[in-house]
């Protein structure tokens, strides 16, 4: 699925200097400035009058940098921290496509200390992981490499830049909900993690990454992983007629977008001259995968006896990819697909949640790695609309806290890369208008996802998941 939209403030890089500088000449160590990477929703007065999207591709690679301000952990000081759920996507990863007749970028996916981007753990981290094999892991995640370790990286391989992002997000939540506010003990045991991955190495990796950057003490015989089968983390619950039909129905109006980008064909049939192969066939391929990956690493675009692709082929596909989030949005088909596909984690996080604030000590701490389209279709159920495509190594983080003073309520705080969306959500926007609790109480979220997600859907009749999913006559 495609991607764009924002959070942000509009600030530094120039964009005149970035657009001179072919690929990309962002020294990898640094990336983007640490004030331009604050994340906030869009403010009209400051975000430009049109999105760059070479701008927007600088978010999209989150080329680690200076450690960034975050919102999680904050809360009036009479709450106390009580539960943690984090869903992430997984770094920066090698395409999965190849562009056809092109030499595959030449990127090295050892883990080598003497190359940005650096951290501080990576070396322990290597070390740490090749002792891992006797880690206990539902099949088939047992058969993955726990670190990637090819000097030409394999497809869809999670890249050191990949490893060091979310050793970052590890260490930067380690900080706030270990140091800070003690949500794990020292002796922490394995019933208070829950840990759930897809069956990629890639996902794997990021989600072993960022628990070495956040526990205190890996402890190979407390972690244990367990496998996801769907990217939308369904568990059993994945049969669902009626999201499939939305999601032909947006795959439709995706469709119908192209046809009508006339300046997209032409950029298309311009890159398939270049590479000699049919226009049908370079489309197949995803080329923006590729893309992404020569501008993330600052590698150049491919060149062939025919021409060089170049930034304005880039620049023209990055551009049509904002365009579709934003007329998806207003046509709402993958709202339907996404409160239908994000319902089974939600109401899996709820479950959780409604168990610690019963005083239950179990699960305390949950991390789901994942995939852009795992996040993608939660962030549009809560209904986060302004919410930009997932970037590598994204984090959407559920807290739970308990009022000191009156312990038997709760409350919710949700956070997507650092920013506090609560009050964007479509379960507590409203919330300051009929309450002076300065949080967005528990069961507004559970009764969300109990009741309201069917409501959205226009569905009168069905007041549950089975019935929503197979709806007659949709």
């Amino acid at each position: 699925l495609l991607h764009g939209e924002a959070f942000l403030l509009w600030k530094e890089p120039s964009l005149a200097q970035v657009a001179r500088l072919g690929p990309l000449s962002l020294d990898q160590s640094n990336g983007v400035s640490s004030k331009s990477r604050k994340r906030i929703m869009p403010d009209p007065v400051t975000e430009p009058p049109v999105m760059d999207p070479i701008y927007e591709a600088l978010l999209y690679c989150n080329i680690p940098s200076v450690a960034e301000r975050s919102m999680e952990g904050h809360a009036p000081h009479h709450f106390k921290l009580i539960s943690v759920h984090v869903f992430i996507r997984h770094g920066d990863r090698y395409p999965l496509y190849v562009i056809p007749k092109t030499k595959r970028p030449e990127i090295d996916c050892t883990l080598v200390a003497n190359r940005k981007p650096y951290h501080p753990k990576l070396e322990a981290f290597v070390s740490h992981m090749s002792k891992g094999s006797g880690a206990s892991f539902e099949s088939p995640l047992h058969s993955l490499p726990l670190y990637p370790n090819h000097p030409l990286c394999e497809m869809g391989e999670l890249t050191q830049t990949g490893v060091v992002q979310h050793l970052q997000n590890g260490q930067l939540l380690r900080d706030i909900y270990l140091k800070k506010h003690k949500l794990l003990p020292n002796d922490w045991s394995t019933d208070q993690l829950y840990l759930e991955t897809t069956g990629k190495s890639r996902t794997l990796q990021s989600g072993l990454a960022l628990l070495y950057g956040f526990l205190p003490d890996f402890d190979w015989k407390k972690i244990h992983f367990r496998h996801q089968p769907s990217a939308l983390f369904c568990s059993g619950n994945c049969y669902c007629p009626v999201r499939n039909q939305y999601l032909e129905k947006e795959q439709r109006r995706q469709y119908l977008l192209r046809l009508k980008n006339s300046q997209l064909e032409r950029t298309y049939e311009d890159m398939a001259r270049i590479v000699d192969v049919p226009t049908k066939q370079l489309r197949a391929a995803n080329p923006i995968d590729s893309m992404l990956c020569h501008f993330c690493h600052n590698v150049s675009f491919p060149c062939t006896r025919n021409g060089c692709i170049d930034m304005e082929h880039f620049k023209v596909i990055k551009t049509h990819q904002i365009e579709d989030e934003r007329e998806r949005r207003e046509k709402k088909l993958y709202l339907g697909y996404a409160l239908l596909g994000a319902h089974p984690i939600l109401n899996q996080t709820i479950s959780r949640m409604q168990r610690t604030a019963e005083g239950r000590k179990e699960e305390v701490f949950a991390l789901y790695s994942a995939h852009d389209v795992t996040l993608s279709p939660v962030l549009s159920a809560l209904g986060l609309m302004e919410a930009r495509f997932p970037r590598f190594a994204a984090r959407l983080i559920f807290e739970l806290w308990q009022d000191r003073e009156k312990p038997s309520e709760h409350s919710v705080r949700i956070l997507y890369n650092g920013v506090d969306v609560t009050f964007h959500t479509s379960f507590c926007q409203d919330h300051h208008k009929h309450s002076s609790k300065p949080m967005c109480p528990l069961e507004n979220l559970v009764r969300f996802v109990k009741r309201d997600m069917f409501v959205a859907l226009g569905s009168s009749s069905s007041t549950n998941y089975y019935d929503a999913c197979h709806r007659e006559g949709f």
